[in-house]
């Protein structure tokens, strides 16, 4: 397998999966530890009504923002649980930011590890962790009187960088 098999493998190289169909965990062993960061984003689209109402710190809950980054925090935390075949990492450090429009609060989520596999997976799971947060706690506010999410949607997670260097650099 070579070096650093997560960024060259192909469609045709399955690293999950041996020939005969067992599931295995990729061994990252013989790597040498490197400094990766990976930022992942992505949004919740709400009511306009809602966002003023989070902007406002009047959701009943309790302050939306606050909750959703120490879940965004713990869900980086956590994801070798809940990802099969993730591996369990060093995290050195998580940064999350939000912007806050008309119709909805965009969720960023910065991750660094010092180690020998990336950190892709734990930047999405936190923003995706961190805008379910949201959703939780604005859902009182954003049914329709028939009890529908007509207007509400996760949308456009993704990763938008990253980035990995020698220790020494």
């Amino acid at each position: 397998m070579p070096e650093d098999s997560e960024e060259t493998e192909t469609a045709d190289e399955l690293t999950h999966t041996t020939e005969s169909g067992e599931v295995r965990m990729v061994d990252v062993g013989a790597k040498p530890d490197t400094n990766r960061r990976a930022v992942a984003r992505g949004e919740i689209r709400l009511t306009p009504s809602t966002v003023a109402a989070v902007e406002a710190d009047e959701v009943g809950k309790g302050d939306v923002l606050a909750t959703a980054r120490v879940g965004a925090v713990q869900a980086v935390k956590h994801t070798w649980e809940t990802i099969p075949m993730c591996h369990q990492i060093p995290i050195t450090n998580v940064d999350t930011d939000f912007a806050v429009n008309d119709d909805r609060i965009e969720l960023a989520v910065a991750v660094e590890t010092t180690g020998k596999t990336g950190c892709e997976m734990e930047a999405l799971e936190g923003v995706t962790t961190g805008l379910n947060v949201v959703w939780d706690m604005v859902k009182a506010a954003e049914k329709d009187a028939d009890g529908q999410y007509t207007a509400t949607r996760i949308a456009d997670v993704e990763v938008v960088d990253k980035v990995k260097r020698a220790v020494d650099e």
